[in-house]
């Protein structure tokens, strides 16, 4: 069994309504057919905390391509336009949008493989990827796959597996909804359980399809650099005023000025707490719509060999155009030169400088830990005073008999048994996942993956000793497991065969906007990686039109 703590988002300190991940303003088996730079073949920002020594032990290693560490291969003296701290997708994502535009750029990885919680490792003949596996914005239509066009611009492509359930929700007085990707088969289960709610059904998620169509018509790029902005904004005015309508609105008002059965709104803090982990009056609408539409209509679709195969290829894609990735590079300190980014400090002692510093990092270790003794920006001091940290996830693998689980049984589940207040209290609710659902690949015959993740407060376990840590961590996984074995498969526990348990200076990935999922956080590398290319010259860029909307934009934020 594998278990660690992962943390992930933010959430509001006060009762107000406030937004996770950031203000808004801030940066079934299958035939397989390829479709544009999507294979379809045969048949999900946060950050590792526990555990890590496990897990580095078993981590394949990437290609010898990108296969770069200690000192070999890169150069300190180099003058890079950018460096990237940490690999996740969002980092990643920014990383090669800049270098196909013509920046060299450098990616340092604490780890030993790219991908942060959407790496893998290996153990005993099964893969387990470290994070979700709800793969958003991986389709080969639209403009919100945001995934498949950064593989595409750096000359990759992935075999992906569509999902045909996004995922089945197991909900207190036996509630049962599968999301399926058919939407119209999804709102036909949905008003099946609430037919007297189904005018309200229709109008809510209605709503969330407007956003999605907006954010769909548009080219997304940085929402803080104007000679896009204003571009957009004459091309497509009716979307862009759709947007700006529904920007500062959570899903929970919308929702209750259409929907009044509380059964039925606490199923939609649910769909929402997925996306966010926060309830529906605490999720931005525009994170809402674009997810809860975006599954319909691109689908959820898994890539073959897991996720890990993501982060991978767009390292691979990165190497191909010339910039570097630098794996056991664990940065310790963003260096300053009179208040300008201008490199960072290794834990070795090692030094690189770039024209622009990424941070693929979390806001509060950008801030606490990389600029520690710094004067903290006011924009940032409030910010902080706004928002807090998310829950972290406590992650449990396991290797399991195939024949405990139902021939019709789901990729995805999300279960909460009794009471809908414990949706966001510790443990109150499980997040499972099966990839060998789609992908029998990942684990030896005759054997399924269940990656099992519940909300938890990374503050429980720092500082226990290490024995006191391992009870613990058994105890709790112990729990989660037999509630599993009540809900969904019976002789569960019996079938588990292997079980582990400042300026120039740039924010990217999950603590940014639109805040937590693949797709946001690759939304996030690319409105990163625009905003970047033209301050550093690569794209055109209004030093006037500039000043003028980040001075509305700080204002903006101060509202929040």
């Amino acid at each position: 069994m594998n278990l660690g703590c992962y943390q992930t988002i933010q959430f509001p300190r006060n009762g107000k309504t406030r937004f996770p991940s950031s203000h808004p303003l801030k940066s079934l088996h299958l035939k397989g057919n390829k479709i544009g730079n999507v294979k379809f073949g045969n048949f999900q920002a946060s950050q590792r905390r526990r555990d890590c020594s496990l897990m580095l032990k078993s981590m394949l290693s990437v290609d010898s391509a990108v296969e770069t560490e200690g000192k070999e291969g890169v150069s300190t003296d180099s003058k890079y336009d950018a460096i990237v701290i940490g690999s996740g997708i969002g980092g990643l994502v920014a990383a090669t949008q800049l270098a196909v535009k013509g920046a060299k750029v450098l990616v340092l990885e604490k780890y030993v493989i790219p991908g942060g919680s959407s790496g893998y490792y290996q153990r005993d003949g099964y893969t387990f990827d470290v994070g979700s596996s709800v793969m958003f914005g991986f389709s080969d239509k639209g403009n919100l796959n945001l995934i498949t066009q950064a593989l595409a611009a750096v000359g990759r492509e992935m075999e992906v597996i569509p999902d045909p359930t996004t995922v089945h929700f197991h909900l207190p007085h036996n509630l049962s909804v599968r999301v399926h990707k058919e939407y119209s088969e999804f709102i036909e289960e949905l008003t099946s359980k609430f037919p007297h709610e189904k005018e309200g059904i229709l109008r809510f998620y209605g709503e969330c399809w407007k956003i999605f169509n907006a954010l769909n018509s548009l080219q997304l790029k940085s929402l803080e650099e104007p000679i896009y902005l204003f571009g957009q904004f004459f091309q497509k005015p009716l979307e862009c005023l759709t947007l700006a309508y529904y920007l500062p609105q959570n899903a929970g008002d919308i929702a209750r000025k259409y929907v009044k059965d509380p059964q039925l709104l606490s199923f939609i803090d649910a769909e929402c707490f997925i996306v966010s982990t926060v309830n529906a009056l605490r999720t931005p609408m525009i994170n809402a719509g674009m997810v809860l539409c975006d599954r319909h209509f691109g689908g959820i679709n898994y890539p073959v060999g897991g996720v890990g195969r993501i982060a991978e290829s767009l390292a691979e894609g990165l190497v191909d155009q010339g910039s570097e990735i630098l794996y056991r590079a664990n940065v310790a300190s963003i260096i300053l030169d009179q208040g300008k980014a201008v490199g960072v400090r290794l834990s070795d002692g090692r030094d690189f400088f770039a024209r622009t510093i990424i941070s693929n990092a979390t806001r509060w270790d950008t801030f606490g830990k990389l600029l520690k003794g710094e004067n903290l920006p006011k924009e940032e001091e409030n910010f902080q005073k706004v928002y807090v940290k998310a829950p972290s996830f406590l992650s449990i693998h396991v290797g399991v008999k195939a024949d405990v689980l139902p021939p019709d049984t789901d990729c995805h589940h999300f279960v909460l048994e009794d009471d809908w207040t414990r949706l966001e209290e510790p443990y109150g609710s499980i997040f499972l996942s099966i990839p060998t659902v789609l992908d029998s690949s990942l684990a030896p015959k005759g054997h399924h993956i269940l990656h099992i993740f519940t909300t938890s407060s990374i503050e429980d376990w720092e500082g226990l000793p290490p024995k006191d840590y391992e009870a613990k961590k058994e105890l709790i996984a112990q729990e989660i497991i037999g509630r599993l074995e009540k809900k969904l498969f019976p002789g569960l526990k019996s079938s588990i065969v292997f079980k582990e348990g400042i300026s120039s200076l740039y924010c990217v990935g999950d603590s940014c906007f639109p805040g937590q999922g693949v797709i946001a956080v690759a939304f996030s590398g690319v409105m990163c990686a625009h905003r970047v290319a033209a301050d550093i010259g690569l794209e055109k860029k209004s030093p006037i039109l500039d000043s003028a909307l980040l001075g509305l934009l700080r204002w903006f934020r101060t509202l929040a």
